[in-house]
């Protein structure tokens, strides 16, 4: 049975679900959330209403397969007002599944702050006010040792200080390192006066051919721990993207002013590799091994009293607080992230607002007023971290606003033609041409992770446009990922999963599927999503490239808004088809 728990924050009311129906026709995780919020989210539903929902959930191989290790949340977003969906690592899976549950949705608002303990089928919701202003990473701590007391390995969830002030760049950090990084869920639990969720359980995964079973896992993890694709994870994370991306000039610099960084080589992979590499750990039940934790030290009294501080650190971060912000020391980007990590901001998003704040000031639209005395500069981490201790003691208006997303404040202060973002979500690391820059346009989320478009942008390099082709390729591997997201899979992993070998995976635990049906499912469930967008007020034809963007170099050159129009046009056309496939099927 595959079992929704949903709480009540307001009135304490617990209920359970047997959504079996739904799993078996969507799927699971970003499936079966998408179908359940169709009958929830509306435009004139407030992201911070006690009746907005919050879900998250598993897919059908999560704790039988190695790295499908991701847990899928959905809301509504209070950045965009958008569909809001985000992933995230860590061991939150298994141990929701430990404790038998699929789906967790949760509504309401507690009357103070409060965690959600969920061990098993003991569900209760245990006041936290002491926590209330803790730092994501101490919160971490604390309720780690408070809750050590249960058997079941635990999973801790939770928000930092950002959430709480409702910030709509706010993410919700997963056990050590791991993020629902982007769209402001942090701000949707913070509105709920939830600070943290702490889950385990007992329960097994039960197989009824464990021959079968056996042998096809060992293959899969076989091949996981053996594939050229997942080494280059193993080795130096996706921080290995800095130095390459940075020669074919799709690294954003300096707000994304050009594609090539002169200090890549100080940020890279290879550089945190030698210097600053403290550990490299895995989600739980996840061979890969990708996230990376660096380590530096802190003065904190003189003269030599220091402290050790670890951070995970990736290629996003390293693009968002560095280069993005021209910093050349990875000293001192870690000590960016650090930061952030304590917050619980989304670090893209922070990091796209920061350089926007930069280069409003050296334009003049923003002055030392706004900024109470501190110039802004590319390249000056000691700035930078001024300006985000200053966000969060809110020391005046203009520091309030800068975490609520770069659309916003370019709005109110000017500079939207610089403000780097699709449908108001900070735009990811890559600056490689139109296929990138499409796919964030057009995407369900907004995100690099929709269809790759950075990949294909790589493929076509040098070649002329075909924009039909690379617009159809990237549609078809986003409808693809419908699957993967619904199996809540590590996109790592992408290689080893073949269509095939999902195929083989699902029938072993109890799906009765064949291609052709899995691909309708995955047609299916993209139309929903766009379904539901459009009933939340996403439209094509509003959709816009930042002005800036036309007049930089990328790795395909410069940019041409005809071209970029025409393949949102066409991309359009091929959603029309799974729209009317999703309404006939819902």
């Amino acid at each position: 049975m595959y079992r929704m728990l949903s709480i009540d924050l307001s009135s304490g009311k617990i209920e359970e679900r047997d959504i079996s129906d739904i799993f078996k026709k969507f799927i699971g995780g970003s499936g079966v959330l998408t179908y359940l919020a169709i009958q929830e989210l509306t435009k004139e539903l407030d992201p911070f209403s006690e009746r907005a929902p919050i879900y998250f959930a598993l897919g059908p191989l999560n704790g039988y397969f190695p790295s499908m290790s991701k847990t899928v949340a959905l809301f509504k977003s209070p950045l965009t007002g958008d569909f809001g969906e985000s992933h995230a690592g860590g061991r939150m899976s298994l141990a929701m599944l430990s404790a038998n549950v699929h789906v967790l949705r949760i509504v309401g608002k507690a009357p103070q702050p409060v965690y959600l303990s969920i061990d098993g089928d003991r569900v209760a919701m245990i006041p936290c006010s002491s926590l209330w202003g803790r730092s994501a990473l101490a919160t971490e701590r604390i309720l780690r040792e408070k809750e050590d007391h249960r058997k079941g390995k635990k999973s801790i969830v939770r928000i930092g200080p950002a959430g709480e002030r409702l910030s709509p760049i706010a993410c919700v950090t997963v056990d050590s390192s791991r993020h629902f990084g982007r769209l402001g869920l942090g701000a949707v639990m913070g509105s709920k006066n939830l600070k943290a969720i702490v889950i385990s359980g007992s329960e097994c995964p039960k197989i009824e051919n464990k021959r079968a079973y056996q042998e096809l896992y060992d293959r899969i993890f076989k091949e996981l721990i053996e594939s050229e694709n997942t080494y280059k994870y193993r080795d130096l994370g996706t921080a290995a993207n800095v130095v390459p991306l940075s020669k074919i000039m799709g690294l954003p610099t300096r707000n994304f002013s050009q594609g090539f960084f002169e200090s890549a080589h100080t940020i890279s992979g290879e550089y945190f590799a030698d210097h600053l590499l403290a550990q490299q750990i895995s989600c739980a039940h996840c061979p890969i091994g990708c996230i990376h934790m660096g380590v530096f030290r802190e003065l904190f009294a003189d003269p030599h009293m220091y402290k050790t501080l670890k951070t995970s650190y990736d290629h996003e971060l390293i693009y968002s607080l560095g280069s993005n912000l021209s910093i050349t020391k990875a000293e001192e980007l870690l000590k960016i992230i650090h930061f952030v990590e304590r917050q619980g901001w989304d670090a893209i998003s922070i990091g796209v607002v920061l350089a926007w704040a930069t280069e409003a000031f050296q334009r003049g639209l923003i002055t030392l007023e706004e900024t109470a005395g501190l110039a802004l500069n590319f390249g000056d981490a000691e700035t930078y971290l001024k300006v985000l201790e200053n966000i969060t003691i809110e020391r005046n208006e203009f520091y309030k606003d800068l975490e609520k997303g770069v659309a916003y404040c370019a709005k109110k202060y000017g500079g939207e033609e610089f403000a780097i973002c699709f449908n108001k979500n900070e735009a990811p690391g890559y600056m490689t041409g139109p296929d990138a820059f499409v796919g964030y346009a057009v995407g369900v989320r907004h995100s690099h992770l929709d269809c790759a478009g950075y990949s294909f942008d790589q493929k076509y390099l040098g070649r002329a446009e075909d924009v039909e082709k690379e617009v159809k390729a990237m549609y078809e591997e986003a409808v693809w990922r419908m699957i993967t997201n619904s199996l809540v899979m590590c996109l790592f992993a992408r290689g080893v999963y073949t269509p095939k070998t999902v195929l083989e995976c699902l029938n072993v635990v109890g799906y009765d599927l064949d291609e052709q049906s899995l691909d309708r499912v995955a047609h299916i469930i993209h139309g929903m999503k766009y379904i539901i967008k459009e009933k939340l007020g996403f439209d094509f034809a509003k959709l816009n490239l930042p002005k800036k963007l036309l007049t930089v170099y990328t790795s395909r050159g410069k940019m041409n808004e005809d071209s970029f129009k025409k393949r949102v046009e066409f991309y359009s056309k091929l959603v029309e088809e799974d729209k009317e496939l999703a309404l006939r099927a819902v």
